[in-house]
């Protein structure tokens, strides 16, 4: 019988095993998650522990949101010099020993400082990682490399808060120093198991170099871009700001609701992410962008009109299956457009997010006090839509199929390509 033919097998792509480096991001996402949750519930306070009014509390948390948008930029540089690894493991450690002397910190103004610093860090970890997971996978696996990526950080985002309390009983302080120590070992994990530019060579997928003013003018980067920003601004900002308030002041119930809702809203993303990932990688980025963000802009919407917490609680779920799809597919669509030139289009990419996680809370706030909850949540909702129009700009196009190997059907364990 004559050797099998190279042929297509349509989704092949599917069952191809992740690379090394997708379940060492996913390990480290999940570590760097833990230790960010167990530090949210007292940070506040311990600021607070210094006398200072509501505004510089505020200040404390958006000083490292701040730096990350203001470092970003330089990050893409970095990884160019030194590589990915490296910079993912430095900005880690950056954020581990600031993070450490924020727990001893004697006034307000260091404790701003530390947090600042923290904020550098965090902007090296993010746009490396991201990066790297970008490059280290082929086209047709990206969906899921993401999908992984964010199930790390969505899992130890749900461990954490639950941690956190219990520290934070011996100690106000407590959570700063077991933050610290997460982040050493996910940094320590970085820099043992990820591979070196050079060692990655070998297998890593062969990628185009665009001139970023190409990749600036490519509408699948464009939209991954717009659908970040309108996600940053409604989850970061209109739903963890005003949501709070909206179950406290306008449902009527105590702050245990919010903390019930959110966690149900976080188990439904964590079990949407896989199913997720695979329909961006087979169905496409296109179709995963536009339900995503009419699904987000929908539901986010409708928090404001909720009659009751349990409806809030089922809008907030359908909210959580929207976020599945927007963490995995901008990001792929954003690996489709820069090719090997991952640095800077990344950290623009995140710089998207970090604009709308900034203003977010801010206009939201204000149109809450001014006009009522519906036109704030609404600002989100037309956002959202926005990114809606600019991923049904994007080209068409089915993720193709990765080559693989099949055997003799007589037997023979001589592989033949099949591409």
């Amino acid at each position: 019988m004559p050797r099998q033919r190279p042929a297509f097998l349509p989704g092949a792509g599917r069952r191809q095993p992740l690379p090394r480096e997708v379940y060492v991001l996913g390990l480290i996402a999940f570590c760097v998650a833990v230790g960010f949750g167990v530090l949210v519930p007292v940070l506040p306070v311990f600021a607070r522990s210094f006398g200072v009014d509501n505004f510089q509390v505020g200040a404390v948390v958006s000083a490292f949101a701040l730096m990350r948008l203001a470092c970003s930029p330089f990050c893409g540089r970095l990884i160019a010099l030194f590589g990915e690894r490296l910079v993912l493991a430095v900005g880690i450690y950056v954020v581990a020993v600031s993070s450490g002397l924020a727990g001893i910190s004697t006034s307000y103004g260091q404790l701003l400082v530390l947090r600042g610093l923290g904020g550098i860090g965090s902007a090296m970890f993010t746009v490396s990682a991201t990066t790297l997971l970008l490059t280290s996978v082929r086209h047709e696996l990206r969906g899921r490399a993401a999908g992984f990526f964010q199930a790390g950080f969505l899992i130890g985002g749900m461990a954490g808060p639950a941690i956190g309390g219990l520290l934070s009983a011996i100690s106000i302080t407590a959570p700063f120093f077991f933050y610290a120590a997460t982040l050493a070992v996910a940094g320590t994990v970085g820099l043992l198991l990820l591979r070196t530019r050079s060692a990655r060579d070998d297998d890593a997928p062969a990628l185009p170099v665009r001139p970023l003013r190409e990749v600036l003018r490519d509408r699948r980067f464009q939209a991954a871009c717009l659908v970040n920003l309108g996600q940053g601004w409604s989850s970061f900002g209109v739903r963890s700001a005003l949501v709070p308030v909206l179950v406290v002041e306008v449902l009527g119930r105590d702050t245990s609701w919010t903390g019930i809702a959110f966690t149900c809203a976080a188990v439904v993303q964590t079990v949407a992410v896989g199913p997720a990932g695979r329909f961006v990688d087979t169905v496409g980025r296109r179709p995963a962008m536009v339900l995503g963000t009419a699904l987000a802009a929908g539901s986010i919407l409708a928090v404001a009109f909720a009659p009751n917490v349990y409806v809030l609680i089922a809008v907030l779920c359908v909210y959580g299956v929207s976020a599945a799809f927007l963490g995995t597919a901008p990001a792929a669509s954003v690996g489709d457009a820069a090719g090997a030139r991952g640095g800077t289009p990344v950290a623009i990419f995140s710089m998207s997010s970090d604009v709308g996680a900034i203003l977010g809370p801010l206009v939201a706030g204000f149109l809450a006090d001014q006009v009522g909850y519906p036109v704030a949540f609404a600002v989100g909702a037309a956002l959202l839509l926005v990114g809606t129009f600019a991923s049904a700009r994007m080209p068409r196009e089915r993720p193709r199929p990765t080559p693989v190997e099949v055997r003799d059907p007589e037997g023979s364990d001589e592989p033949t390509r099949v591409d």
